[in-house]
């Protein structure tokens, strides 16, 4: 008896049905690569899968939307299967890359690549929206194009390493918080679709100055309300493991932990 045996070698995805199927799989583990199907980010992906019986087994992502590309190979334990398409494509991967990685993948990386840690970090997604009614959200006010400036000296001020990609505000998703007419706290996005009804928030800060009163707990308050009132029906987010006091608001918005993951600068 003849048996098929997995394909070592990597196949382009360009079915986005295809792509959505395989993703559905575990979506909440998927939301950036769901959000990425949307014609705003589409043009900017590269998916790389391994095929078996003509049916997706595992699939990549690399996303050229920004200027550091940006590689997400998610995959629930066990880790083999993704390890083997890891392989398989490097000899196509750009030079630098930023990598969100499941489990030991990084150990593809390790001969040839200079890899520098970001640490690991925890996959939250909203699970029970009824606690964003006791959330004062009163005082938030929508943002637009019109506030990129102040927006962007928010960030060199309290988040200079943030994968801001001004394009988002477009989306109409953006929250702030204003003191005095300064702009001190703003929840935003990093992908949002209606189409595949996911989005992952993003941008979150409050000025250094204003900490510790909550403010963020209301700006992203309003947004998943925004989000929700869109139609949006899978809302999640990536924060660091060791931001115990991000967690903390999160957990108090409604969202719960559902994966781990590391993120990693490799260079080779």
């Amino acid at each position: 008896m003849h048996i098929q045996k997995r394909s070592t070698h990597p196949v382009c995805l360009h079915d986005r049905a295809e792509i959505e199927a395989y993703l559905r799989r575990v979506t909440p583990l998927h939301l950036y690569e769901l959000g990425d199907l949307d014609d705003f980010f589409w043009p900017y992906t590269t998916w790389y899968a391994h095929r078996q019986d003509g049916e997706v087994r595992q699939a990549a992502l690399m996303y050229s939307g920004i200027a550091l590309p940006v590689l997400l190979a998610l995959t629930p334990p066990p880790f083999d299967a993704m390890a083997a398409l890891l392989r398989s494509i490097r000899p196509y991967l750009p030079k630098r890359i930023y990598a969100h990685l499941s489990g030991d993948l990084v150990d593809v990386f390790a001969d040839g690549y200079h890899i520098e840690a970001h640490g690991p970090h925890h996959k939250m997604i909203l699970a029970n929206p009824t606690a964003l009614a006791a959330v004062d959200t009163a005082p938030v006010i929508p943002l637009s194009t019109g506030d990129l400036e102040r927006l962007t000296a928010l960030y060199q001020a309290s988040y200079p390493d943030n994968a801001f990609d001004a394009r988002m505000l477009e989306t109409g998703c953006f929250f702030g918080l204003e003191q005095d007419g300064a702009l001190v706290s703003v929840a935003g996005i990093h992908v949002y679709s209606e189409q595949y009804r996911v989005a992952a928030l993003g941008n979150v800060t409050t000025h250094p100055a204003y900490r510790g009163h909550g403010l963020a707990l209301a700006v992203c308050a309003r947004l998943v309300q925004h989000l929700r009132e869109r139609g949006i029906a899978h809302i999640g987010l990536n924060v660091k493991a060791d931001n115990q006091a991000a967690i903390a608001c999160y957990q108090k918005l409604g969202f719960k932990y559902i994966a781990s993951y590391t993120e990693y600068m490799l260079i080779s």
